[in-house]
């Protein structure tokens, strides 16, 4: 029991309407980088961010 296309377009029409057609672009690109950080998390792909830090390797030494 898939989803089908009606499916997902009543979803889409909902989300639309209720977050309103301003919002909604913003929201799917907000749902986007989630997605791809927690796909490269369950990867072990870590990147240095210039924020953090320093890693455990260099305040040992």
């Amino acid at each position: 029991m898939g989803l089908s296309l009606s499916h997902i377009l009543l979803v889409l029409i909902a989300a639309i309407l209720i977050f309103g057609a301003k919002r909604f672009p913003s929201i799917m690109a907000d749902l986007a980088k989630g997605l791809k950080s927690f796909k490269e998390g369950l990867h072990g792909e870590e990147k240095s961010h210039p924020l953090s830090g320093p890693s455990k390797h260099e305040s040992d030494s």
